[in-house]
């Protein structure tokens, strides 16, 4: 097995990959080639604590250690001498890096409220079958390559694992890693993510936005957006709108919303059949092409009926059989039964 470890700091990102009889020598080793520092920090968990590899032998196994590092995401700092370190933390198992940078303005976080609303407590909806989980629209590009869209698993966490798609890759599960960089992001500026934008305290946020199945939506976005540098372009299918994220970076990806549903746009030069590892998700932000073409995208699909309308959609309760109206019915549903499993009707 290899093991996967995420590293960011003033080098910028990338990813190590490790055999699973490596040590500690051969992550330091690694770091120090990424960073160019001979001496340096590491944090990771939740909130962020110091990850002490020093008191171990440079020969103990990563898998001795007790830190679950396999799938973290870890912050490297230069160690200054008169440095003071946070107390660490041994045998974490959830881990991001705190981002750079958070959402910029509320102008940014209003005009975006309008894609997604989270309800208090956790709400699985599984949206209808459609034709498109087995032929998803393609629309041909002038160098001769397909954008397609690309159907993410219907788990409630399919913002998570479209975003996972357009920046990790498709042979990356990275749900976990996302949301726990939310929950950092969220903990690093209590300023700007407060109970007021949150709708709930910070720290409860922060240990809901980690649930699997917490729906993910504006401030979600923003913080991975602007955590890893690139503009994220959201096709609401209400209106084939393109509403956008963390604008003015160099690359840019699509996703599509569907009203319940997060899916990725990708460019594949063997069209819609093409082998999902060898999709292109990020995008030069000047590209008009892209964004047009993922409007066509957004049209076939609103006309096709993947939009759901979240107030006005008939609902069924896969427990009970129950039906009702809307988002707001199947939570006082929820609420009232304890049923956790819904569709559409």
């Amino acid at each position: 097995m290899t093991i996967r470890i995420g590293v960011r700091g003033a080098f910028g990102q990338s990813t190590i990959n490790l055999a699973d009889e490596a040590t500690v020598a051969d992550l330091t080793s690694k770091i120090r080639e990424l960073s160019s520092l001979s001496a340096f920090t590491l944090k990771a968990g939740f909130p962020p604590k110091l990850l002490d590899l020093d008191k171990f032998d440079s020969s103990v196994k990563l898998s001795d250690t007790g830190f679950n590092l396999n799938g973290e995401r870890v912050q490297v700092e230069e160690r200054n001498k008169e440095q003071k370190t946070s107390p660490s933390v041994h045998g974490y198992t959830s881990a991001s890096a705190p981002p750079t940078s958070v959402a910029r303005n509320s102008d940014e976080r209003t005009s975006a409220a309008k894609l997604v609303s989270q309800p208090e407590q956790p709400l699985p909806l599984k949206k209808k079958p459609n034709k498109f989980e087995e032929d998803p629209p393609a629309v041909e590009l002038s160098d001769g390559s397909y954008l397609v869209h690309r159907v993410m698993p219907d788990d409630n966490s399919c913002l998570f694992r479209a975003l996972g798609k357009c920046l990790l890759g498709s042979d990356v599960d990275g749900m976990v890693e996302l949301r726990s960089m939310v929950a950092q992001g969220v903990q690093a500026d209590t300023d700007r993510f407060n109970a007021i934008v949150l709708e709930k305290e910070p720290d409860d946020y922060c240990r809901w936005i980690q649930n699997p199945n917490s729906w993910g939506g504006a401030t979600e976005i923003i913080i991975i957006a602007e955590t890893f540098g690139i503009e994220v372009c959201a096709v609401n299918l209400e209106d084939c709108s393109i509403q956008r994220f963390n604008e003015g970076q160099a690359q840019r990806v699509f996703l599509v919303y569907s009203g319940i549903h997060w899916d990725a746009l990708a460019a594949n030069a063997m069209g819609k059949w093409g082998p999902p590892e060898i999709d292109v998700t990020q995008f030069d932000a000047l590209d008009i092409e892209i964004e047009q073409k993922a409007i066509e995208i957004g049209r076939r699909l609103s006309e096709a009926g993947y939009y759901t309308n979240t107030t006005s959609f008939a609902i069924k309760c896969n427990i009970c059989g129950w039906v009702g109206k809307g988002e707001k019915g199947a939570i006082a549903h929820a609420n009232s039964t304890g049923h956790q499993d819904f569709g559409e009707a």
